[in-house]
């Protein structure tokens, strides 16, 4: 194993570690600030470190602080299997840490005439590896409902359980649909068939070449992340929390993190499978590579506008009003935040323009390029991100019947048709 080998592994793992854990974070803070912007409020803004606030992500730091010091509650009717039931929230949340492992950030580098994948978890099976350990979360809900000895938390395990089972079946043929298209169950594979076009104009995005699966695999991992509308296992209006009933600390807080952390790998498969993943419509990795100078100076036009729009926003969300003399922390955070933005920006372009007009290396160029997707997979993933949180505080919750009803009577025999047809349209171009 080569020496590029080895650092592009241990820089892909710890990349995939990161934009797991560190967007937790993230994630909670962007939660508070939709539903304040939908429920007209402003959301957290006042934690602070140092006068820095963030935006507001800093509450979520403080949040994790509570938490550890939250005192550790074990019911005492809990006799039996109390390691198990200590052991359940951790089963949830390793479980869709272990599923976002898969996804691949970036095309693969070619160095010295080596593959080297971009993805903590360099495999070519990555839809089936998907599929396999997701599927292992739900059993941490099961224990941890079942273990509590509560009939509320009983019924929220039972009903997690057979809501997985109902939407693994359509959520599984979706996949089908798509890796017959495809003809490849690796993930970056799908990635690259994306980059193409459609009729010679549309991008070759799944949502377009597949669009009842697309429909049916977003529904369905709507369902297995259990966002609203499909908040069943934890009812507060009927369940109290269901299988969370009895969960305090961080064993509750595994649980919450778990959510997350499945929500975020939900929103990668997403991206990855049928909005192009890390590329941008109608650009290739081989194109940005042969047009290098061409793409570079592009983001050197687009960058500081963006940088710009970011600047004016923060200013105006972070004014200070008159009275509020005791809170001039804002401007100093804002001349900080605006000072380090500006730094960073004229620091890429300085990179850009040695890249594009005097460097001829083209690993320099290679590893531009995978920044520069890397880049466009968390723009992506954070935008279907902020879709799952938006969704949860506009759609009211369905009835438990209601979900079984939509599972087992409208979107299993949409996805068996679509398998159908599928396969009839492969088969008819093929032959």
């Amino acid at each position: 194993m080569s020496t590029s080998a080895i650092v592009i592994a241990i820089v892909s793992f710890a990349l995939g570690a990161l934009l797991a854990l560190l967007t937790i974070p993230v994630l909670v803070w962007l939660e508070r600030r939709i539903a304040g912007l939908v429920q007209d409020r402003i959301g957290p803004n006042r934690t602070n470190v140092f006068g820095f606030r963030l935006g507001g992500v800093v509450q979520s730091f403080a949040d994790v602080v509570k938490l550890l010091l939250k005192e550790e509650y074990y019911p005492s009717h809990i006799k039996s299997g109390r390691w198990l039931f200590m052991l359940a929230p951790v089963i949830t949340f390793v479980a869709a840490l272990l599923a976002f492992m898969a996804i691949p950030f970036a095309d693969t580098m070619i160095i010295d005439g080596e593959s080297l994948r971009i993805s903590a978890l360099p495999i070519d099976f990555g839809v089936f590896w998907y599929l396999a350990i997701s599927s292992i979360g739900v059993l941490g809900v099961i224990f941890g409902g079942w273990l509590s000895h509560n009939k509320y938390s009983l019924l929220g395990a039972a009903r997690a359980g057979s809501m997985v089972t109902s939407y693994e079946l359509p959520l599984g043929l979706s996949i089908l649909a798509f890796i017959i298209t495809y003809d490849t169950i690796d993930f970056n594979a799908m990635v690259q068939y994306q980059s193409g076009t459609l009729f010679g104009f549309l991008p070759a995005w799944g949502i377009l070449v597949q669009p009842l699966a697309a429909i049916i695999l977003i529904v369905s991992l709507f369902a297995e992340t259990n966002r609203n509308p499909f908040t069943v296992a934890e009812g507060e209006s009927e369940i109290v929390a269901g299988f969370m009933t009895e969960y305090t600390a961080m064993k509750f807080a595994m649980y919450f993190m778990g959510e997350y952390v499945a929500m975020n790998t939900a929103s990668a498969v997403i991206i990855t499978m049928i909005f192009g993943g890390y590329q941008i419509p109608w650009v290739s990795t081989s194109m940005l590579l042969e047009n290098f100078s061409t793409f570079a100076i592009s983001i050197m036009i687009v960058m500081p506008i963006i940088v710009a729009i970011l600047i004016r926003w923060m200013r105006k969300n972070n004014r200070v009003r008159p009275t509020l003399s005791s809170d001039g922390g804002r401007n100093f955070e804002t001349k900080v935040l605006t000072i380090a933005m500006v730094g960073m920006t004229v620091l890429v372009e300085l990179i850009l323009i040695y890249l594009a007009f005097l460097s001829e290396s083209s690993l320099a160029n290679n590893i531009a390029v995978t920044l520069f997707q890397i880049v466009v997979f968390v723009v992506k993933l954070m935008m279907f991100n902020m879709f799952f949180i938006l969704i949860r505080w506009t759609v009211p919750r369905f009835r438990y019947d209601q979900v079984q009803k939509l599972g087992w009577y409208y979107l299993l025999p949409l996805s068996l048709l679509n398998i159908f047809v599928t396969a009839l349209v492969i088969v008819g171009v093929a032959s």
